[in-house]
């Protein structure tokens, strides 16, 4: 697995371990439907507790990141990246509100320009 933990950082073990796989998931090095490794052969390889990587599975799971198929083990979510599908109906939720405010889709660009050299 392509995880690591830094133990010289103060984000805790668990926190580090769902941050990687997230990131993982988006740069698409962990396809939807790759098998994770169980939670005692994480542990092992990180050299961490397995309490700790079984946290860690619970946040991916709750999350929508990966399930857990029973002794099968723990996947990717077929659905891929969670956080992406929302930022995309968030982006849905905006343009349809600002279209009903009467903005044409020239002016929701400009909002949408403005916002992001203003947070760069």
């Amino acid at each position: 697995m392509l995880l690591s933990i830094d133990t010289e950082s103060s984000v805790p073990p668990y926190e580090q371990i769902c941050t990687q796989v997230i990131e993982l998931v988006r740069a698409e090095r962990l396809p939807a439907g790759c098998k994770l490794p169980t939670v005692r052969q994480l542990a092992t390889e990180l050299g961490i507790a397995p309490n700790t990587v079984a946290r860690s599975y619970r946040e991916l799971e709750a999350a929508g990141v990966i399930e857990t198929r029973g002794r099968r083990g723990s996947f990717v979510a077929a659905s891929g990246d969670p956080t992406r599908a929302h930022a995309q109906s968030q982006a849905v939720c905006y343009v349809t509100e600002l279209r009903g405010l009467g903005f044409s889709d020239e002016e929701i660009r400009t909002f949408v320009d403005a916002a992001l050299k203003g947070l760069g």
